[in-house]
């Protein structure tokens, strides 16, 4: 059994194990996650059309009536729906991608680093959920309400499904991506890169931090902004909270230990 420079023994699974196999197994769960993708994408595509109606209602219960959405391209309602079932196709993968990468980096990792890595993992997934969640069913009506309203009278609103749909994917992207401020928050704590005392002191700068980057992420208007540096800065001060929990966990485990998973 290989030793560690601290003279702790590495998990049994990192003995010499030769690079060719580890490619291999490399390859082997990237094709599974494909394969994953290329069936939920079988399994969502019939119904492509139905869920672009339905990712469209936020804006289309908005708009006034006699007016709906267009498509400026021939392409559009081809393209546009099946973009939209490809993106789900991944979203829908995620437990499976989840579960395989967990399984090609689970052997070599001690029991305390399993113990907070597979939660880190799941809650990132649901976080990322969360967010993109809250733009559609929250932040969503807000924004088309406060845009279709602005306008100026006697103009016609069209909005073309293909300029929706970027739109919308964005948003789900960024407010995702914002709700994964615990996990990174936790991250810097257990690195060592940082404290939970000196985030805590940082916290005005992160404030201002929050409405920077949410200025930069959503459309120019202070809803939208708000709407996503708020939930940032309650998050980072969850991340705080979590941070601490987990490097206490880590401390308490003690000297790490080998597993034989």
């Amino acid at each position: 059994m290989t030793q560690q420079p601290d003279g702790q023994q590495s998990p049994p699974e990192q003995q010499e194990m030769p690079l060719v196999e580890h490619l291999l197994e490399l390859r082997n769960r990237l094709l599974k996650m494909v394969l994953a993708v290329i069936v939920c994408f079988a399994a969502i595509y019939p119904f492509a059309n139905d869920l672009y109606l339905w990712l469209s209602e936020p804006l289309r219960a908005l708009l006034p009536e006699g007016q709906t959405m267009i498509a400026t391209d021939v392409t559009s309602p081809f393209f546009a729906p099946l973009k939209l079932a490809l993106v789900v196709s991944l979203f829908a993968a995620i437990p499976v991608v989840l579960y395989q990468l967990w399984s090609f980096i689970a052997p070599g990792l001690y029991a305390h680093e399993k113990r907070l890595a597979f939660p880190l993992l799941f809650t990132s997934v649901i976080l990322f959920y969360a967010g993109a969640a809250f733009a559609y069913f929250v932040v969503f009506p807000l924004v088309f309400g406060f845009f279709t309203a602005i306008g100026p009278e006697g103009i016609l609103e069209l909005p073309d499904i293909s300029s929706y749909l970027d739109f919308v994917l964005k948003m789900f992207f960024a407010f995702g991506v914002a709700f994964e401020i615990p996990i990174a928050t936790v991250l810097l704590i257990l690195t060592g890169i940082t404290t939970p005392q000196d985030l805590a002191a940082k916290r005005p700068y992160v404030v201002v931090a929050c409405f920077v980057i949410g200025m930069l992420l959503t459309p120019p208007d202070i809803i939208s902004q708000t709407m996503l540096a708020v939930p940032m800065w309650i998050l980072f001060e969850f991340g705080i909270i979590f941070g601490r929990l987990a490097r206490r966990e880590v401390a308490d485990a003690g000297p790490d230990e080998p597993t034989d998973e």
